[in-house]
């Protein structure tokens, strides 16, 4: 059993998230002050942007605390109409990437009906498609020897009857970006097959929560393929998790499919404004990356001198072997009763002999690598 998540649902009821423990409970299980704690499971920053806490201090929002925020979340969409490159009509804003991906699974999947997921990718697809009393078609990945890429051909085939296909790129948790040209290349599949069986081509949802990291996005690719929504957060590269800000990028017709499920004022005045300026920012992005760039290498190059099988990344996280389920279960057990929380895949997970850990700061980085090779001393004895 994975020894961070703390849930429990009904096997009736339809699959849920499993949320991670919190501090205070890693606290309670491991006996490790709560101030010691830190969080290599959630691919999150070490710390908010400075705007956050000069707008929190000025206490002047987008409206007033006693409000709704703006119904059309004028300022936020102007700025991440700038931000990526397209039409304000092109845009529409939900509580983070996940209420966009709800949302989307609300506006392509009729129960009944089933949805594409290539497989291991981010679990809240499966969530949402369980959710909608549709299907999961699995696709399984081609391995770590091939960048575990999408397997073109397979996701195509078993696309032929599905109301939608869910991609990640780059991919959470493998840490890579799909090859150049695949994602087009299975775009152009879809609407040919299509056309040939004289139906309307699946809706794609390719979540791009990690695209600051690699500094490309495939947004461009909506025109031909006007049944493809990006999912964009400003989760991630801008170090704004909590505030929980997310975006669907699509054609206006697309858009327009959306935003009847969308619920009225779900992100907050405070988040408007603090994103919207974040958004502005020219500088809160490069910083931030630099950094992930700086500490992810050398993260990689410590946690293998340490005997860990570091997987190649370009976001802010590193999957990494341990040889075997088993091992892996211990050396997370390890972390955690030292106050450092990784994240774990279940006994049935393909990547169920891997741990995922989030690129942090310099200092909590060498903590995590002086208990690797502390760890790895203790396995050994």
């Amino acid at each position: 059993m994975s020894p961070t998540p703390v849930t429990w649902s009904s096997p009736t009821a339809p699959i849920s998230y499993s949320w991670e423990a919190t501090d205070e409970e890693v606290s309670v299980r491991y006996g490790v002050p709560v101030d010691d704690i830190v969080r290599f499971d959630l691919n999150t920053s070490p710390a908010p942007p400075e705007v956050a806490a000069r707008i929190l201090a000025a206490g002047r929002f987008e409206s007033p605390l006693s409000d709704y925020p703006p119904s059309d979340y004028r300022r936020l969409v102007d700025a991440a109409a700038a931000r990526y490159g397209v039409a304000h009509d092109e845009l529409l804003v939900g509580a983070g990437a996940d209420e966009i991906i709800d949302l989307a699974g609300k506006a392509f999947l009729p129960p009944g009906s089933s949805a594409v997921i290539p497989t291991p990718t981010y679990a809240m697809y499966g969530v949402v498609t369980d959710q909608r009393a549709a299907q999961m078609i699995g696709v399984p990945r081609l391995g770590p020897s091939e960048g575990w890429a999408l397997d073109v051909p397979a996701v195509r085939a078993a696309a032929r009857e599905a109301a939608l296909v869910w991609l990640c790129s780059p991919n959470n948790p493998t840490a890579l970006a799909e090859p150049a040209g695949s994602i087009e290349r299975l775009l152009d599949g879809l609407a040919a097959d299509a056309a040939t069986d004289g139906r309307r081509p699946p809706a794609v949802i390719l979540d791009e929560a990690y695209a600051e990291f690699v500094g490309t996005s495939l947004a461009s690719l909506r025109t031909g393929y006007p049944r493809l929504v990006i999912v964009r957060t400003a989760s991630k590269a801008y170090a704004l998790a909590g505030l929980r800000v997310g975006f669907a990028i699509a054609v206006p017709e697309t858009i327009a499919e959306i935003a009847p499920y969308r619920p009225p004022g779900s992100v907050s005045t405070v988040s408007v404004t603090i994103v919207t300026e974040a958004l502005l920012s020219p500088d809160i992005l490069g910083t931030n990356l630099a950094r992930v760039d700086r500490e992810r290498e050398r993260l990689a190059a410590g946690l293998r001198d340490a005997g860990w099988d570091v997987g190649p990344s370009v976001t802010n996280f590193l999957l990494v072997g341990l040889g075997s389920p088993e091992r892996a279960a211990a050396v997370a057990e390890a972390l955690l009763a030292r106050g450092l929380v990784p994240r774990t895949f279940g006994a049935a997970h393909p990547l169920s002999d891997h741990l995922r850990v989030t690129v942090r700061d310099t200092a909590e980085n060498d903590r995590l690598i002086a208990a690797a090779r502390d760890i790895a001393k203790d396995l050994r004895s």
